[in-house]
């Protein structure tokens, strides 16, 4: 059964998940960012635990399809620009239509709609957020020059 999880978006993340859902002694497979894939059927009451326990962290078990999609969109995003080691070597729509089995104009509409953004500048604001970090702490020195 795969859940999804609204605010998930770093290892930290994956971390607490896992002690959430070791907590209440649920047994789980894949833990992605917004999802994870428990092994049995969990009651509401598991559900509501489940719930509780996340919100100590921040984040969100979410119902809805529409919100679920766009966690996925934002959370692959999230990966590929803060964690991966290179890019994939495919146009970026391509590679969320293959991620997600749905058609890339599906992907941006849904997103747009429901964040008010496209997928281009969540892309845009999320490579800008890396250099800020990268820069911050010296991995992306720039070249200093000599005035006068």
């Amino acid at each position: 059964m795969k859940l999804h999880i609204k605010y998930m978006v770093s290892i930290r993340c994956k971390l607490a998940v896992k002690a959430a859902l070791d907590k209440i002694g649920l047994h789980y497979g894949a833990v992605e960012l917004g999802e994870v894939e428990v092994k049995e059927v969990i009651t509401h009451e598991e559900e509501e635990q489940l719930r509780v326990a996340l919100l100590a962290f921040g984040l969100e078990l979410m119902q809805d399809k529409k919100a679920a999609l766009i966690e996925k969109i934002k959370a692959i995003v999230i990966e590929m620009v803060h964690y991966a080691d290179e890019w994939p070597n495919v146009n970026l729509s391509d590679y969320l239509s293959e991620k997600l089995h749905h058609d890339y104009n599906h992907l941006a509409h849904q997103f747009s709609e429901v964040t008010g953004t496209t997928i281009e500048h969540f892309v845009i604001a999320h490579k800008i957020e890396k250099v800020k970090e990268l820069l911050l702490y010296d991995e992306l020195p720039l070249p200093k020059y000599r005035t006068g």
